[in-house]
């Protein structure tokens, strides 16, 4: 008989504890879960590349893919004229400017970017000015942008490639200039399309 209570009680026990230990679970996902979700989705807008829209109205009939030459960048200031290649991977540094493939395409309205090695194609950035231009051509023509301004940033600052209501080019390299190693820094120049020349 004293066993036969035993179980009863201890039935009745576990049963509370489950019980228990069900509701606990259950809060926490009600109040854990969106919390996580939302925590999750703040670290992944943060941590993912910004995806850029792509126009309606594109002047490229055939998107490059990464790899591709799609073009050259003229900087008359510092006399140089460098080939622009489809993506920023570290083979697409090596052949010159590298066009950051979640922007537009130079020539289309939005923020069109491009990052370059600071001790290679970028390595006299430093010495544009407000006015100057930057001549991009490519198989929809050929644009001219006017250096508005320039900006030193934190290499996970994202500010810099949002979208804009406006044609835009911005150029990103690493920062300070003359430092060996990885920089925590990045120098961007800003400028807006001033002239389009468009490639019949």
């Amino acid at each position: 008989m004293v066993l036969g209570i035993g179980c009863i009680a201890w039935a009745l026990f576990s049963m509370q504890q489950v019980q228990s230990d069900y509701s606990a679970t259950d809060t926490s996902d009600t109040y854990s879960t969106p919390s996580k979700t939302r925590d999750s989705n703040v670290s992944l807008e943060l941590d993912s590349p910004i995806v850029m829209p792509i126009s309606n109205n594109s002047l490229y009939p055939v998107y490059p893919v990464e790899g591709d030459n799609i073009g050259s960048l003229t900087i008359p200031a510092i006399k140089r004229k460098i080939p622009i290649i489809q993506g920023t991977g570290e083979n697409e540094l090596k052949k010159g400017v590298g066009h950051f493939t979640q922007s537009v395409l130079p020539g289309e309205k939005d923020n069109s970017v491009l990052s370059g090695h600071r001790d290679t194609v970028f390595s006299q950035i430093g010495n544009l000015k407000i006015g100057d231009q930057l001549i991009v051509q490519t198989s929809a023509g050929i644009f001219t942008y006017e250096v508005k301004g320039t900006k030193i940033v934190h290499e996970d600052d994202e500010t810099v490639i949002v979208p804009t209501d406006h044609a835009v080019l911005t150029m990103t390299t690493c920062y300070p200039f003359y430092t060996l190693g990885n920089s925590p820094d990045r120098y961007i120049v800003f400028s807006d399309l001033v002239k389009s020349e468009y490639q019949n």
